[in-house]
């Protein structure tokens, strides 16, 4: 009896995992917009991989979690951490920073399940005519939204060019680490992530010339970055990974997009007019057609 029971509390929250995970990872281009006014991007993201990595070293020590095995494990979780953490994070990140909003930075990170599915597709050397129109589709929506949003001086080549970094970045990295990082506790793999992350953007961090200025609105943007994002929705995207193939897990992110938009919405004003709403629901909508022809 007592087995059934915990059987059906650990497939409850197997189901509930990726509803949980699109409503954490939608606040992140929100708190991003809160921090951006008061920090510059790399010196807060280096001070958040390293309370992060304490975290996660002091929940790893207590729970007496083992370290990932292997040169070559440890290899490919720093190559994920670069990817995932590093070139994701500071690209969205720097890209709010120089006035992109954050509805548009989800949208444009958001054509990852394309991406996604075309190229495990393509791996077989053929995508299908419904993947080429769902494509098409969603290139489209995108085109309507940045066209709204290029007379109101919120995309330049620079913010566009390091959104367009996070994109790749997150979708190389989900990529590469279901192909080449062997299943291994989330706390352990999460810290040798976030301390290849940390070496790469530390030295950024140094040379930015602008202080961090300690707003109550930074201070609770990093809290929730540490508590909620990272140990929260780093670690869930990683067992996502780790358990379902790379376009399922990917699709996900298609949902990002819209809950973003609309808390943007509510609290900051961004604009959501009709053009820019139908723009949306054509990207979500051709973003789902590839997923659903890919499977």
């Amino acid at each position: 009896m007592t087995t059934a029971v915990g059987h059906g509390s650990a497939n409850r929250w197997l189901q509930a995992m990726p509803v949980i995970f699109v409503l954490i990872w939608s606040t992140g281009f929100i708190v991003a917009r809160y921090a951006m006014p008061h920090a510059p991007p790399m010196k807060f993201l280096a001070l958040r991989y390293l309370l992060s990595m304490l975290c996660f070293a002091l929940w790893a020590g207590l729970a007496r979690v083992p370290l990932p095995s292997g040169r070559r494990q440890w290899l490919h979780l720093a190559v994920t951490g670069v990817l995932i953490h590093a070139g994701y994070l500071g690209g969205v990140w720097a890209a709010v920073k120089l006035g992109m909003g954050a509805g548009l930075v989800a949208l444009l990170v958001g054509l990852q399940p394309v991406l996604t599915a075309v190229w495990v597709s393509g791996r077989g050397g053929k995508v299908s005519q419904r993947q080429w129109l769902g494509l098409a589709m969603g290139f489209v929506g995108l085109a309507m939204v940045v066209w709204q949003k290029l007379g109101l001086g919120e995309i330049g080549p620079v913010n566009l060019a390091l959104a367009s970094l996070a994109l790749a970045s997150i979708t190389v990295g989900t990529l590469y680490q279901k192909r080449h990082v062997a299943p291994c506790d989330v706390r352990t793999a999460n810290l040798v992530q976030l301390a290849a992350a940390l070496v790469v953007t530390l030295p950024l961090a140094l040379i930015e010339p602008e202080a961090m200025h300690w707003h109550p609105e930074l201070i609770g943007a990093m809290a929730w970055s540490v508590l909620a994002l990272t140990l929260g929705g780093s670690s869930l995207l990683y067992m996502l990974i780790q358990r379902g193939a790379a376009t399922t897990v990917t699709s996900l992110l298609y949902l990002v997009p819209p809950c973003t938009a609309m808390l943007a919405w509510l609290l900051f004003g961004e604009i959501m007019n009709s053009v820019a709403i139908a723009g949306m629901v054509l990207t979500a909508a051709g973003v789902s057609l590839v997923i659903r022809s890919g499977r």
